[in-house]
């Protein structure tokens, strides 16, 4: 929707836009004439969340409630149900026990109101309870009771002053801006004196419940800490037992002390027993060098007597071999046995230089001295076992020693370990324990609001709310004018505007008429028809002059959806033009009354036709139009053709294949839906020429009206001629 057409619903509806917002301004005037005086109460409280010097100020901050969930508590116990409850019986109590209105206390009406409400046997029984404290007593109780009374309606259920419900919707509470240290409360009420005992009540109702919620919780929290104290200290106790009981019975003076005794003899034995094994390994070696030296005497003797075998078998192999020279043996017996000598010879020098070898080594010592050293070998060897034996035995029992204590040293860090973790944790409960009771004593010492401005006693009533209310009711009524004129237009499917036509038909509005009532009187509505008529006589001209595959006469046809659109009404105007043009109109249009005969008016002759049944079978206007009136097409210049409404005829297919272009007219009034749509759709599958749009009946202010002097009167009698044929639909 443009700003356009929404300045022209309001123009449309501007009626609309003055009854109601009258009607619900009005209905607000009325409802709020017997308004009554509201008083208002204030008083401004200090909280000290924030700047407020405690027991705790020189310590952490961490202790100090600087956050804003602190002013949230405080408003949270304020607007508690039990809170409300004790300012009602409070209140409530000073009341009853009065005997005649105090304008201090309660003024005439509200002392009458509560008089009725409360029935006289309540009053008496009520008024047994003279004493302040046990009338207070008495109320408070009668208001938790399970059963139903005329106290707990009061206070529960009802609209008056000691209500619940309205205590908690007047009683207003918030901190000033950017701090935490200042609460301003106020109260509104009919009555100045309870406005401010109201507000007197709920100070001191929230000092109370406020102290004790803040005092429990610390409480609470003492007790958490003392006695998880007293089981650190439980525990502190039994692990010193432990501790004391594992030295006694293990008899360790000093654990640590006595260990590192035993790892420094240990390895002093260790490094002990290292020295006697290397040098019982060095006796070893050394008495078994010696036993090699003496094994060396064998081998001389082996030597020499494998010399003196050597020189017995050359000896025995050279005479062989004389006695075979001598005797003439064969040459090959002789080669033979020089083979023997030779080899006996060879075998003789290998022996002799192993011989010399072992006779002749540089290392070589006496039998005698090798026995004697020898025996003292043997004899540092077998030292050397024995020590070792020693010092093994030593070994195994530092070895039992460590055994022992190793198990001990695990078994007595643990209990260290647990003496250390309890101290610990009882000293950080101890600590926790003091902080609690410093936070608590903190809390009973400055713990309660310090009133800065105590509840003020008004004297004047508020400003009254009624013109406010008076102009809320117009602006309410403005809003459902507007909405119902959003909803009209959005739920009504009419077409009302040419921007809504042509997003409606789709396609451009081509002219819009105004709807005539006196067309005779020169007006508005007057020279924008006859603006527009010439507009639509130039665009169907323009439309004339570009179809040159037409038949002449041209036939200009109009046809609209559904009945009494305006098609005649266009279609006389059309041919009002065409006959001040000096041109020979034909107008075909279909009968209405069956009386309709033809006659030539200026220039245009009517040939009305009646609609058959084979009526979409047509071919020419010759076949339509009766064969009484003799029509001949060569005798005019222009030729009309007014179809039938679609909605309830058929459409002629043959017929409009001769139309040079079609006028489709559309009431502004008239409905346009899915069946609009899908005859129109059937309409431009049938005829493949132009159609312009004709948009009637338009509301005035969708008109561009031309001036006085751009139109061109018509003569009277073609005004005649159209006033004849202006009441044909």
């Amino acid at each position: 929707m443009t700003v356009e057409v929404f300045l022209r619903l309001l123009k449309q509806h501007v009626l609309w836009f003055i009854l109601i917002p009258c009607v619900t301004a009005g209905t607000a005037y009325f409802v709020t004439r017997n308004e009554p005086k509201v008083y208002k109460s204030q008083a401004t409280l200090y909280t000290g969340l924030v700047s407020r010097y405690s027991l705790l100020s020189d310590k952490q901050s961490g202790f100090v409630d600087r956050s804003s969930s602190a002013i949230d508590n405080i408003l949270t116990t304020l607007n508690s149900k039990e809170t409300l409850l004790q300012i009602g019986v409070n209140l409530l109590t000073d009341h009853l026990r009065l005997q005649q209105p105090d304008t201090l206390v309660l003024s005439e009406p509200g002392f009458l109101e509560l008089r009725q409400s409360i029935p006289p046997s309540w009053q008496n029984m009520l008024l047994m309870n003279s004493d302040s404290v046990s009338m207070h007593r008495y109320i408070d109780s009668l208001a938790r009771t399970p059963s139903d009374n005329p106290i707990k309606s009061l206070l529960i259920k009802s609209d008056s002053h000691y209500s619940i419900q309205q205590i908690g919707e007047k009683l207003k509470a918030s901190a000033r801006r950017n701090t935490n240290d200042v609460l301003t409360m106020e109260y509104e009420a009919n009555d100045p004196a309870v406005a401010q005992q109201t507000l007197v009540y709920a100070i001191k109702a929230l000092n109370l419940r406020y102290a004790n919620l803040k005092t429990s919780e610390t409480n609470s929290v003492v007790n958490y800490y003392e006695d998880k104290l007293q089981k650190a200290k439980e525990t502190l106790d039994r692990a010193e037992a432990n501790l004391r009981a594992f030295n006694t019975g293990h008899k360790v003076l000093n654990y640590e002390e006595e260990a590192s005794n035993v790892a420094t003899s240990r390895e002093e034995l260790i490094k002990e027993y290292n020295d006697e094994l290397m040098r019982k390994d060095a006796a070893k070696a050394a008495l078994d060098a010696l036993n090699r030296r003496m094994g060396q005497q064998g081998t001389m003797n082996a030597a020499n007597a494998d010399l003196n075998e050597k020189q017995k078998k050359l000896t025995n192999a050279e005479n062989k071999l004389s006695n075979a020279r001598a005797y003439g043996q064969p040459k090959h017996i002789i080669t033979r046995l020089q083979e023997e000598v030779a080899k006996a010879s060879d075998e003789l020098k290998a022996s002799a230089q192993k011989y010399d070898a072992a006779t002749n080594a540089s290392d070589a010592i006496p039998a005698q001295t090798m026995a004697s050293d020898r025996l003292a070998k043997s004899l540092e060897y077998e030292e050397s076992v024995a020590r070792l034996q020693v010092y093994k035995k030593r070994m195994n029992e530092y070895q039992a020693k460590t055994n022992e204590y190793t198990p001990l040293g695990s078994q007595l860090r643990q209990l260290q370990r647990d003496l250390s973790v309890a101290e610990k944790e009882y000293l950080d409960l101890l600590q926790q324990v003091e902080q609690s009771q410093t936070r608590r004593q903190d809390i009973a010492i400055g713990g309660t609001l310090e009133i800065m401005d105590a509840p003020d006693y008004p004297l004047a009533p508020q400003v009254s709310k009624r013109m406010q209310l008076i102009a809320i009711g117009a602006g309410v009524g403005i809003f459902i004018a507007l909405l119902l004129t959003a909803l009209r237009f959005w739920l009504d499917n009419r077409i009302h505007s040419p921007e809504q036509a042509e997003s409606l038909v789709g396609m451009p509005v081509t002219a819009l008429f105004p709807h005539v009532k006196k067309p005779n009187v020169f007006s508005k509505a007057t020279l924008a028809t006859r603006n527009m008529l010439e507009q639509l006589f130039n665009a169907v001209n323009i439309e004339i002059a570009q179809a040159t595959d037409k038949p002449f006469p041209p036939i200009i046809t109009l046809f609209s959806i559904g009945s009494k659109q305006g098609k005649t009404w266009v279609a006389n105007g059309l041919n009002q033009l065409y006959s001040e043009a000096d041109q020979q109109v034909a107008y075909c249009y279909p009968r209405v009354t069956g009386k309709e005969q033809k006659e030539r008016v200026n220039g245009i002759t009517f040939f009305p036709y009646t609609i058959r049944p084979d009526f979409m079978n047509v071919t020419g206007i010759d076949y339509l139009v009766d064969y009484s009136h003799g029509f001949d097409a060569t005798q005019f210049d222009r030729i009309v053709l007014e179809l039938p409404p679609l909605i309830n005829n058929q459409i002629p297919v043959y017929l409009l294949k001769n139309s040079v272009l079609s006028l489709l007219v559309v009431d502004a009034n008239s409905a346009w839906a899915r069946a609009e749509k899908q005859l129109l759709s059937l309409y431009v599958r049938v005829t493949n020429q132009p159609i312009l749009l004709v948009l009637n009946r338009v509301e005035d202010n969708y008109l561009d009206v031309p001036n006085r002097a751009d139109i061109r009167q018509p003569t009277s009698g073609a005004e005649r001629s159209l006033l004849s044929q202006r009441n044909i639909s």
